[in-house]
């Protein structure tokens, strides 16, 4: 190991380099699928929000002249105030099959956050919950959606080697919908009279833009009392809305507001594009967009992508999810939509996992986990 150093990321190129590695890792896997590039530049360079209250440090793990591993230390001051503890985390890990460089990238880290105090270690997770978090475990012969985490069986052997354990595991399933309604749909009318609820189309990037500003406030109310979650900041907002909301496809996409108008509910999904995005390498331009823009047709990809889903607490008893659902079902009939791939749900938060009931076939896809350790 005489070879091996770890060095801080410092400047453009050798960002490049650290978002470039997992390219070069995965290059002959076709279940990985690459973030897209400006992404990965907005989330790791100096202008990200989350700055505003993390600290981070990026690493490279260096034999030779080629890059052998990566790994980012951060710390999310408001998740560690908010549920009272001192820790680091890990994220953006990626290694080649060699446990010694995978010790010492680790090894970083921790030393990274003793210095700052940190008492434990936990990840895959990133600056928020809308980072990639969660090492994949289960699920490895299966394409991933290209908003996850997708890593080789290796990573959580090394995890466990090093004397981590489990803290909690994140499941994604598979949804499949019929070309009929299921029975649970008959009570959608009956929900709309009772709770003073209906379903809101926005039909206009100005419509669709509003909307989209309140669902990440119902998004902080929603989950605020699940794992690590951390309140995500208005400058954080003002960047998500304008990034994805112009992009998202108002057929695949369902609002509820109550007599007030306001949100109660939402749940967004799109086309599945990962082969698309794997074959542009997470690069739009300049002919990335060759590649993603036939899987954007729904009518010619039957699967879809469901990236998140936001219930207001106190409406979460009342069948608002209903409305949702039978919106989403009716319009993947005519779209030509047959499965639904769930965004990664916490296998505790046992409302989100019931939200199907058994009106639907629900398969298991992928799971996904977090180890911890203490230090």
């Amino acid at each position: 190991m005489e070879d091996l150093t770890i060095v801080p990321v410092v400047g453009k190129r050798m960002l490049k380099q650290f978002i470039q590695f997992p390219l070069d890792l995965y290059k002959n896997c076709d279940k990985w699928v690459p973030a897209f590039e400006d992404d990965e530049f907005k989330s790791l360079g100096p202008d990200n929000p989350s700055l505003s209250f993390c600290e981070r440090e990026l690493f490279l793990a260096f034999r030779g002249k080629q890059v052998v591993g990566r790994i980012a230390a951060i710390i999310n001051h408001n998740a560690n105030k908010k549920w009272n503890e001192n820790t680091v985390r890990f994220g953006w890990f990626d290694v080649v099959n060699d446990y010694p460089v995978a010790v010492v990238l680790v090894d970083r880290v921790i030393e990274w956050g003793r210095e700052r105090g940190a008492q434990k270690i936990k990840g895959p997770l990133g600056f928020t919950d809308m980072d990639r978090e969660g090492m994949l475990v289960e699920g490895f012969e299966k394409e991933s959606p290209f908003t996850v985490i997708y890593n080789y069986p290796y990573y959580g052997e090394f995890m466990e080697k090093m004397g981590f354990t489990k803290d909690v595991d994140w499941t994604q399933r598979c949804v499949e919908f019929g070309p009929q309604l299921p029975p649970m749909m008959q009570y959608a009318d009956l929900v709309e009279k009772r709770y003073g609820v209906r379903l809101y189309r926005a039909n206009t990037l100005k419509q669709m833009a509003r909307r989209g500003r309140e669902m990440f406030y119902v998004l902080n109310d929603a989950f605020a009392g699940l794992y690590e979650y951390s309140k995500l900041s208005d400058a954080q907002i003002d960047s998500y809305v304008k990034q994805y909301v112009p992009v998202l496809n108002k057929d695949m996409v369902a609002f509820v507001v109550n007599e007030e108008d306001k949100l109660v509910a939402f749940t967004v999904t799109m086309p599945h594009i990962s082969a698309g995005v794997r074959k542009a390498k997470g690069r739009i331009f300049p002919f990335g967009w060759l590649h993603i823009l036939p899987q954007l047709n729904p009518r010619k990809n039957h699967i879809a992508e469901g990236l998140l889903i936001g219930v207001l607490p106190e409406y979460q008893a009342k069948g608002a999810a209903l409305l949702m659902f039978k919106y989403l079902h009716e319009n993947y009939n005519k779209l030509g939509i047959k499965h639904l791939l769930l965004n990664p749900q916490l296998e505790e938060n046992h409302k989100v996992q019931a939200l199907f009931g058994s009106d639907y076939d629900v398969q298991l896809y992928q799971r996904r986990r977090s180890y911890v350790k203490e230090l």
